[in-house]
């Protein structure tokens, strides 16, 4: 059976696959996302097809590749680049259906790790600090200068609080945090271990010193920090995204940091990826943007790949998927 992988991975990942005897591997070989044309071509005739969240996997792609793709495993626990009516559609068409992997789970730690780190980042103005000492801004001690927000005796808010959203508050909680908030769809009983107060998501857009957002790419979701949302928070609040992009309009948020609506913003997720060099927001000191690197230590993303190609390879065989999206 032919597979084809849409960037190059190496580690456990690769070996699997090309040690299985089941299939014969074909790969972009780049770190660099294949041009939509190159994924059209390469897609044709395969078995199965191992992608990233930067592939867009709708209808075009799904004739491009035809009826004997039998599995899509993505290298990601968002699943939002999948466009899942169609795959629905085309279940419909075909008796065997397309089975999708992901791989969810294995990225929870470091995820939460990042969005922390970020947090502190951007409250305590460390790069812009990093810059004030290279530039020779840093000229002797002052009294209020580089000043930020500390999380001690803080109140933070989480929304979605799911594994990642879990995983950050146990490891805020050491900081001293003195109430930790979280809005959803529904009370979650496992926040009984963080101390964590379920509350309307209006209460915990007033009441939080920092709101972290930790939840799911929805329809529901998308587009939900905006103007409104940023007005009901304190001007004294840092706002850090780690989930997905389009869950915030970042036209709105450059107005509500440009203006002091609120303090700070640190955003490990954007749209479009990569955020173009002209952006609005990278021209605030106040909003810190990383690369989309919340997974990004190489336990997790050697972890990512073997899981990814283990669904690969179930999905072609028609055994149990470590980690199969029902859908």
């Amino acid at each position: 059976m032919k597979v084809f992988l849409t960037r190059r991975i190496s580690g456990e990942g690769i070996k699997i696959l090309q040690t299985s005897g089941v299939c014969e591997v074909s790969m972009w070989d780049s770190d660099e996302p294949l041009p939509r044309a190159e994924l059209l071509k390469r897609v044709q005739g395969v078995d199965g097809l191992l992608c990233l969240l930067s592939d867009k996997i709708d209808a075009e792609v799904l004739d491009a590749a035809g009826p004997k793709l039998k599995v899509i495993s993505t290298l990601s626990v968002g699943y939002d680049h999948l466009v899942m009516e169609e795959l629905k559609c085309l279940y419909c068409l075909f008796i065997s259906g397309i089975r999708v992997g992901y791989t969810p789970d294995v990225l929870t730690d470091a995820t939460a790790e990042l969005t922390v780190a970020l947090l502190l980042a951007t409250a305590r103005r460390l790069p812009e600090g990093i810059e004030e000492v290279k530039n020779g801004g840093w000229s002797s001690w002052k009294p209020l200068w580089m000043c930020g927000y500390g999380l001690s005796g803080s109140t933070v808010g989480i929304v979605g609080l799911g594994r990642i959203g879990m995983a950050i508050a146990r490891r805020l909680l050491p900081f001293g945090v003195q109430r930790l908030l979280y809005s959803g769809r529904t009370a979650k009983a496992e926040a009984a271990e963080v101390k964590g107060e379920f509350v309307p998501l209006d209460t915990l857009l007033a009441e939080s010193d920092f709101i972290v957002i930790s939840c799911s790419l929805t329809p529901e979701t998308q587009g939900m920090c905006n103007k409104e949302f940023f007005s009901k928070m304190k001007n004294t609040a840092v706002f850090v995204n780690s989930s997905r992009g389009a869950v915030v309009n970042q036209e709105e948020l450059y107005q509500a940091l440009a203006t002091g609506q609120i303090a700070a913003a640190g955003l490990d997720v954007t749209t479009p990826e990569p955020l173009p060099t002209d952006h609005p927001l990278l021209t605030l000191q106040n909003c810190v943007v990383l690369p989309h690197v919340g997974s990004a230590t190489y336990s997790t993303r050697g972890i990512m790949m073997g899981l990814a190609a283990r669904n690969l390879l179930a999905g072609l065989q028609g055994t149990a998927m470590p980690s199969e999206l029902h859908y």
